[in-house]
């Protein structure tokens, strides 16, 4: 009825009325699809209300990661542009640098231990490699952050030290990328070395730590603290195996790590009186450090291993 009224109302009017009725009739369409073109414009280039509240709408929500999409962005100045993980064991770090040696603490952070010996380290200024369980970084992020905080190299070193080859690939992969994620989430840049549990590698598991942007971490002089066999013989472990680039295996969580905390004291100012230089691996990667002897690289070394290190359960 109202549109019939207005078609009756339409047919009464002058031809000038008509055509100024038109005219406003036209002007308006035009007007309204100018600014629909607008808004739809606005919103494909991020910009107007609509635009702005999808944007806050989708923050709120947080973006979706895609699985193990933490190793597309490199370590913000450390990463070399190009450079590829490896697959081949850095034992020793590179023998043109001189009297260099790298201490690495493994299977922490320990609440008790691991402060102490963080501290040990900032009183001499010197900075060293933690490989991290993820089982034990979970429920110690604040460590996690001192660790960085402090100048130090933060290596993936499983989520619960299992031996990796005995796993199956799926299962070996999530113990690898479930703490680089972690490690990640509580630091902010992903580890680039892993240190397989062990020492224990296969061709499989070391192409899984390259595929997730990492590169495996051995060592060449064992401390033995972990069987706490007193803290002379951790001191003389180290001070009398060192070489040029020897990476040093100690423990900073996993078991009473009291004789560790107590042999750094002891053992880190002779080494700096001799002139050694407590080093880092290489931020970028293994290039250029060259491969020895190192520990646990064969099964009949993670048996042995396994036989005697994991009597001494993972903290929890």
């Amino acid at each position: 009825m109202h549109d019939y009224a207005l078609a009756r109302q339409y047919v009464r009017m002058t031809p000038r009325s008509r055509t100024s009725t038109r005219r406003i009739f036209l002007g308006g369409v035009l007007l309204a699809g100018a600014t629909a073109a607008h808004s739809r414009t606005s919103f494909a280039n991020g910009s107007g209300s609509d635009a702005k509240n999808a944007a806050r709408r989708a923050a709120s929500r947080g973006a979706i990661r895609p699985q193990s999409s933490y190793r597309l962005q490199p370590q913000a100045g450390a990463q070399s542009p190009g450079l590829r993980p490896s697959t081949s064991v850095t034992y020793t770090l590179e023998a043109a640098e001189g009297r260099r040696i790298a201490l690495t603490f493994d299977d922490g952070p320990d609440p008790v231990y691991t402060p102490q010996i963080l501290d040990v380290l900032r009183r001499y200024k010197v900075p060293a490699t933690f490989c991290v369980l993820g089982e034990n970084a979970v429920l110690n992020p604040g460590l996690l952050q001192a660790i960085a905080d402090g100048g130090h190299l933060i290596a993936n070193h499983s989520w619960s030290h299992p031996a990796l080859p005995r796993l199956s690939t799926a299962k070996a992969r999530k113990e690898l990328s479930r703490t680089s994620e972690l490690i990640e989430d509580t630091v902010g840049s992903p580890p680039m070395w892993a240190r397989a549990p062990y020492g224990y590698w296969s061709e499989e598991t070391l192409e899984l730590s390259a595929g997730l942007g990492m590169s495996p971490l051995g060592w060449s002089v064992d401390t033995g603290d972990w069987r706490q066999p007193g803290v002379p013989s951790i001191v003389s472990a180290v001070v009398d195996n060192v070489r040029a680039g020897s990476i040093v295996l100690s423990h900073d969580g996993g078991a009473d790590a009291a004789q560790t905390v107590a042999a750094l004291h002891d053992y880190l100012p002779q080494l700096i009186d001799e002139g050694w230089t407590l080093s880092l691996p290489p931020v970028d990667g293994p290039v250029g450090a060259y491969r020895g002897d190192g520990a646990g690289s064969t099964p009949a070394d993670a048996d042995a291993a396994t036989s005697g290190e994991r009597m001494r359960p993972a903290a929890r």
